[in-house]
């Protein structure tokens, strides 16, 4: 027993001896969410239908790794894209647009003729 005592317990040990003896263990905080978001739906609360529809589609696609959504759902590649930026900040959100907006100013523009060649059909 004195040799377990020397050395001290990791995250995991902790947590299974937490649980053998039934104490209550904090989830992280998408776990609190996903519990507090069905305990609201199950009192009769309903989120909005779009939010709704992006999660159930991130949630029965979530396994699918980097394979293409499944093209049957309601939710287009934008709104997909765009759930990443579902509750950011204006503060966040601006400073990403302007990145971008420097990003862009810092292509190099190429001007285009005035007409554009294409070349000669040889007819038969």
């Amino acid at each position: 027993m004195q040799a377990q005592a020397d050395k001290p317990p990791t995250a995991a040990e902790l947590t299974h001896l937490a649980l053998k003896a039934g104490a209550p263990i904090r989830g992280s905080q998408l776990d609190e969410a996903a519990r507090e978001t069905l305990r609201r739906i199950a009192n009769g609360e309903s989120p909005d239908p779009m939010l709704r529809r992006l999660l159930v589609d991130a949630l029965s696609n979530e396994d699918r790794g980097n394979q293409p959504a499944d093209s049957k759902t309601l939710i287009s590649d934008a709104a997909r894209a765009a759930t990443q930026w579902i509750g950011v900040g204006a503060e966040d959100r601006a400073s990403a647009l302007r990145e971008l907006l420097e990003l862009a100013d810092a292509l190099p523009i190429r001007l285009r003729p005035h007409e554009i060649g294409f070349p000669r059909l040889k007819s038969a």
